[in-house]
């Protein structure tokens, strides 16, 4: 008798998480389809093309992401807010470090994406036709990409440049379920990005909250560090008694019209966004496969042992566990915290596999850079991504990498976008105990090999600043 009850309540319990989970996947699938069935189909259409998606992913990163900056790129923003659970008391009102951001690892598309199709207009001339490019530059938490990310922030003259955006996705699913659904947020992430290149912005109103009234959000995250939403004519005039979390920093300007926005993005000639919340690359094909857009994929990836060091001091309280096996020899291992942050790099590693290989829809459209490359040589790298996606590389960003990658000590901080990028690039070996050196190894050895990080085989190694620990590589 016993083990049938024991057996009846299992599976009683089992039906309610999966109807719970169906609730879920339905919610945000209905959005999805409200949302971009006026916005993507428009008056005229031609027959939809598949998006197929065939990765899994496993589910051990589905809270694993954030938004921040690096080291001393990162060492010096005022931290005014939030990322609520997702960055659980991470302040993120930082300007990454310029060479220190980094992000999360992604999702099968099961569900939502089997039947999913993508229409495209009969009328419209591809982007590549127009010479219009769409720059897409993907990380994960505290690898640089804050400050990667002012490459384009500052071609303002004809890059309409967004930060982030998908954090309001990801917080609403995170609220939602109670914590962020891998097969949920995959397609989410994906639907949002595309009408975002598109210079549609409904899709996104519907994840912001409080929910935009009449198009006008004040509570856009991180909007100072997009200059195309504080510059005119987006930077309507200031209204006293509206707050603000996300203000302009350089000017003071109403809340953001989102509708002058979509006629900025359209009036713009290039499209950037960066967000550290896209898991696998693979997600994103039907972008790819958009004759209305002309996709670029920029992969930044850092040393996981350097990111693990940078997150210890940016998550404080989200890492105790690892700060106390720094000082503690004989505290035993948790695996649950290991196996993340191997889904982690693997995570990483399965996308930096798949646009290497370059299969016929990633052809010509996919970069990988290390973090350590663009500390020693930023202008090298800039120029390199520059000519990758095809466009001039102007005297405008060449003066800003200039005057932000030689910070002197006064102006460093945890979340600062200047820094003397080149002293960083190994810094962390000196304040990461051999330890969580070895156990960061263990975990992500395939990923590290495959980057070109070399393994510390003693602690002697480890400190000795006569040895590198970074390979010379070349990524085709």
């Amino acid at each position: 008798m016993r083990i049938k009850y024991t057996i009846s309540v299992i599976f009683i319990v089992t039906l309610v998480i999966i109807e719970k989970e169906n609730n879920i996947i339905s919610k945000v699938s209905d959005k999805l389809s409200t949302q971009l069935t006026p916005l993507l189909l428009g008056p005229s259409l031609s027959a939809p093309h598949n998006a197929s998606v065939d990765q899994h992913e496993d589910r051990l990163l589905e809270n694993a992401s954030a938004d921040q900056h690096e080291d001393r790129l990162l060492e010096n923003a005022s931290a005014d807010q939030h990322e609520d659970r997702l960055l659980e008391n991470a302040s993120a009102d930082q300007h990454e470090d310029r060479l220190l951001e980094n992000a999360s690892a992604d999702q099968h598309e099961d569900r939502l994406l089997e039947n999913s199709t993508w229409p495209v207009q009969q009328s419209v001339s591809p982007a590549s036709a127009s010479g219009q490019k769409h720059i897409l530059l993907l990380a994960t938490t505290r690898t640089g990409s804050s400050f990667v990310g002012e490459f384009f922030n500052q071609q303002r003259s004809n890059m309409f440049y967004l930060f982030e955006p998908l954090w309001h996705v990801e917080r609403m699913l995170s609220v939602e379920s109670g914590g962020t659904n891998a097969s949920v947020a995959g397609p989410a992430y994906r639907d949002v990005l595309h009408q975002l290149f598109l210079c549609e912005f409904s899709l996104l109103e519907s994840f912001i909250e409080p929910a935009p009234q009449d198009h006008v959000t004040a509570s856009l995250f991180r909007r100072e560090s997009s200059q195309s939403l504080c510059e005119d004519p987006v930077c309507t005039p200031f209204v006293r008694r509206a707050f603000e979390r996300y203000h302009c920093r350089m000017r003071r300007c109403g809340p953001l019209n989102l509708t002058l926005a979509t006629q900025s993005c359209k009036q713009k000639e290039h499209h950037a966004i960066k967000s550290v919340r896209v898991r696998q690359l693979e997600t994103l094909r039907p972008l790819a496969e958009d004759p209305r857009l002309d996709m670029k994929f920029i992969q930044l990836v850092r040393d996981p042992r350097a990111v693990l060091a940078s997150r210890m001091v940016a998550f404080s309280s989200k890492y105790k566990i690892w700060k106390r096996w720094a000082v503690d020899e004989d505290l035993p291992v948790d695996e649950d915290e290991v196996r993340k942050l191997k889904g982690n790099c693997d995570n990483i590693r399965m996308s930096a596999e798949i646009g290497l290989k370059q299969p016929p829809w990633l052809r010509g459209r996919y970069m990988l850079v290390r973090y350590e490359d663009i500390a020693r040589f930023p202008m090298h790298k800039a120029t390199e991504m520059y000519s990758f996606i095809g466009i001039p590389f102007t005297t405008t960003v060449e003066e800003w990498i200039l005057q932000n990658t030689q910070a002197s000590k006064e102006v460093s901080g945890v979340y600062s976008t200047q820094k003397n990028s080149s002293e960083q690039v190994e810094k962390w070996r000196f304040n990461v105990p051999f330890k969580l050196v070895q156990l960061v190894q263990q975990a992500c050895g395939p990923t590290m090999t495959l980057f070109g990080y070399k393994f510390a085989e003693n602690k002697d190694m480890l400190i000795d600043r006569s040895v590198s620990l970074i390979e010379e590589r070349t990524f085709l």
